[in-house]
């Protein structure tokens, strides 16, 4: 598996963004005996704060050209 791309990155932040949006426009809602409750705030601007640092994340590695981490031991000669 080759990791998550800053474009599936970016559309899973927009599908959450728009959860929020649809919460905050109602909680949930009724027709005849059957009701829907849409999912919990905290956890959907959990999820929004989740794929924002990760679309951050891989925009800086994008910018950098790559996403490595050089480790290095520093030894007496």
């Amino acid at each position: 598996m080759a990791g998550i791309t800053l474009e599936q990155a970016e559309a899973k932040l927009q599908t959450w963004m728009e959860a929020e949006e649809k919460i905050a426009s109602g909680q949930g809602y009724s027709i005849g005996d059957r009701r829907l409750t849409r999912a919990d705030l905290y956890t959907v601007r959990g999820e929004i704060e989740y794929w924002n640092n990760k679309v951050k994340e891989l925009e800086a590695a994008e910018q950098s050209g790559r996403n490595r981490m050089y480790r290095f031991v520093p030894r007496d000669i």
